[in-house]
């Protein structure tokens, strides 16, 4: 099945690169305008973008730190100027994940975390909602992880702040069913990409053992996932997680 989705503007954070990239280019495949958004890296958010460009999908590159006010409210006006207003919310930008011992954590991580995947979260839709509640139609999705499913020791920051989006997302679905909006959660598996180049061998081979499938998850096996939230088909699919990590967590 084709899931089309010509006339709909999508809004995807932290997609120069990673997950981010491959659920952007997989939304514009199927006929999105999309935002590429990035906060650092410009010089390789500039070389994404150009892939999109020669891919043909209608897309704008927008720099813009989403867990301020005043960067969500830039990214949503140059989108509204260049491409139209969003419709497709997917909460995909992420910050550093190191493992540490509760010992070793200090309050102001603790609190970017929380930043990135609660607070973003609030701050995203509501500077998007009004639009999808006149239009009675909006598709946001959290991309989360099965960290929190698996509660993952040393990784307590992570852990909590991934369980709150999920929950902020429970909360939403049901607060917005009634108009035409859904809110549901893809929790991916480790999935290795460009961030992950430096981690040491092992630990990626620890890891591989334990996924069910017998392979590693891909960046499209998340964008697909993504892309049936976001589809027409889904409409009446909210407050959901879908863990997409081979069977990592049936529970």
């Amino acid at each position: 099945m084709s899931f089309s989705l010509t006339n709909h503007v999508a809004l995807i954070t932290g997609s120069s690169t990673g997950l981010g990239k491959a659920i952007a280019i997989t939304l514009g495949k199927a006929g999105a305008k999309v935002t590429v958004n990035f906060a650092n890296n410009q010089a390789r958010a500039e070389k994404t973008f150009a892939e999109f460009q020669k891919a043909g999908i209608t897309s704008a590159l927008i720099r813009a730190d989403v867990t301020t006010p005043n960067g969500v409210d830039l990214l949503f006006q140059e989108t509204e100027s260049k491409l139209g207003t969003p419709d497709i919310l997917i909460i995909n930008a992420t910050c550093a994940q190191p493992f540490k011992p509760i010992e070793e954590y200090d309050l102001e991580f603790y609190r970017s975390m929380l930043d990135f995947f609660v607070v973003s979260p609030f701050l995203l839709t509501q500077r998007g909602l009004a639009h999808m509640k006149q239009k009675k139609w909006g598709r946001i999705v959290n991309i989360a992880s099965e960290v929190y499913h698996r509660g993952v020791p040393r990784f307590s920051a992570y852990v909590a702040a991934k369980g709150g989006q999920i929950g902020w997302s429970r909360s939403m679905s049901r607060e917005l069913a009634s108009f035409g909006i859904t809110v549901n959660v893809v929790a991916p598996g480790w999935i290795p990409v460009e961030r992950h180049e430096k981690v040491a061998q092992k630990e990626k081979d620890d890891y591989f053992k334990l996924i069910p499938a017998g392979r590693w998850g891909t960046p499209q096996d998340v964008a697909d996932a993504v892309l049936y939230f976001v589809s027409e088909e889904a409409s009446f699919i909210t407050g959901q997680t879908l863990c997409v990590n081979g069977g990592m967590t049936p529970w």
